[in-house]
């Protein structure tokens, strides 16, 4: 006898469903798979299309603008910094300058002739009004506090001038005693604190310049933008079949005319710094030092007359001062690239500082003092004066193109910056409008 057919009882708790063997529901999409679903499908990969050809956009005008802005703020930093420079060299030559007016006029004896005292007060007074105007554009409370310093030495020193000045006009010799305290003070507490101010201003000069060029960088990201825009348009041509869409076009052409402004301005700059700092500034740097020393020279000069046969350290602190003025001279021709005139007229002052030793050396104390303090044409004082007005020109024609070089390059880095970061921004746009115009027809 064959068994009846029985059916197995369903197992507790299970109920028929779609979707498996066993009726369970299926598992929740992850949002990466339903993203890499999205792929697979056309209006999925044209909208990621459209979100690279945006960040394309918008990473080349954002980093168009950063190296624009970057370097400008550079250039404006350096431009400040070398005009402090020149202005802590400048108060450097006024105060030697006033130092070496007073020991000249020391020679005659008596009351000083009218124009030494004038020119040594204009020095003078020259180097006090500058003194707070760098303190104000100082770069940290170190240099102001250095500069404040200096202002307290420089009246101190005006003090012992007069002093020397007062005993002089009386015969007594006490005088000579205060001019070489005077000149001390300046030498040992004015002139290295000034020293230290102008090297760490240069530091920061070389530092604002290599900052120009390190916006170069950044020019990497705005050809990476440009890559990744053709590199949509150049996938959406091959997927529609279509060669020209108008939006990609328009970004393409907006992105190129952004990427060309900043790169060019960027480059430009960064060569603007670099043929400015061995050109117009260096030969600012090195007129203004040499200045300094020729000047520095000529109040050895007059030391040496006021010692009175023992003065070989001055003639010896003379031609060593003498001879660094002379190499920085030949600095600031090879600078500019050609002669710049002071180099003969310094030749000359020392032709005639070398007449002076031979009057002194042969016994003609006297008139070694006439020629150090005639004022004549052809004396020792006109051919000093026609050196340091040379000089001084100099270094403000140098200065000047230096600053105003800069100065036209941190603005033309800035605009560009703007330039390129607005027409990221329209890029970014119509990248977005043409690409929606093809996701349209999927709809």
């Amino acid at each position: 006898m064959t068994a009846p057919l029985t059916t197995s009882p369903a197992a507790p708790g299970a109920a028929p469903g779609p979707g498996n063997g066993n009726g369970a529901a299926p598992a929740p999409a992850t949002p990466a798979a339903r993203f890499t679903a999205g792929l697979a499908t056309t209006p999925g990969r044209l909208a990621l299309a459209t979100t690279v050809a945006v960040v394309a956009c918008l990473l080349l005008g954002v980093t168009g603008f950063l190296a624009g802005s970057s370097q400008s703020a550079a250039l404006r930093d350096a431009q400040r910094d070398a005009a402090q420079l020149v202005g802590t060299q400048e108060l450097r030559n006024d105060l030697v300058s006033a130092d070496a007016t007073a020991t000249n006029a020391f020679l005659v004896g008596g009351l000083e002739p009218a124009e030494a005292r004038a020119r040594y007060e204009a020095s003078l007074s020259e180097a006090a009004q500058a003194v707070p105007s760098l303190a104000a554009t100082a770069r940290g409370a170190g240099e102001a506090a250095d500069l404040a310093t200096i202002s307290d030495s420089v009246q101190r020193y005006a003090g012992l001038v007069e002093s020397a000045r007062a005993n002089n006009r009386q015969g007594f010799p006490v005088g000579a005693a205060y001019l070489d305290q005077a000149s001390a003070a300046l030498r040992d507490e004015v002139l290295p604190t000034l020293d230290e101010v102008s090297v760490s201003t240069s530091e920061r000069v070389d530092d604002d310049m290599g900052s120009v060029s390190l916006a170069q960088a950044l020019l990497l990201f705005v050809l990476l933008g440009l890559v990744a825009l053709g590199a949509v348009q150049l996938w959406l041509a091959r997927r529609t079949h279509r060669v020209l869409n108008t939006g990609l076009a328009a970004a393409s052409v907006a992105l190129l005319v952004g990427g060309v402004v900043a790169t060019a301005a960027v480059l430009g700059g960064n060569g603007v710094a670099r043929s400015v700092a061995s050109g117009p500034y260096a030969a600012t740097v090195a007129t203004s030092q040499a200045l300094s020393l020729a000047t520095d020279a000529k109040s050895m000069e007059s030391f040496t007359l006021i010692k009175r046969g023992s003065g070989a350290d001055f003639e010896e602190s003379y031609q060593t001062s003498l001879a660094g003025a002379q190499d920085l001279l030949v600095e600031a021709q090879d600078a500019v690239g050609g002669d710049t005139g002071s180099q003969d007229l310094l030749a000359a002052w020392d032709a005639k500082h070398a007449e002076i030793r031979e009057l002194d050396d042969g016994g003609n104390w006297e008139e070694a003092v006439d020629a150090a303090t005639s004022t004549a044409d052809d004396s020792a004082g006109a051919a000093f004066a026609a050196f340091s007005d040379s000089a001084h020109a100099e270094v403000e024609t140098t200065s000047m193109a230096a600053v105003d070089r800069l100065g036209s390059a941190a603005t033309t880095a800035l605009i560009a910056a703007w330039v390129a970061l607005v027409l990221g921004v329209a890029g970014a746009v119509a990248a977005t409008a043409g690409m929606n115009v093809r996701l349209k027809e999927y709809r």
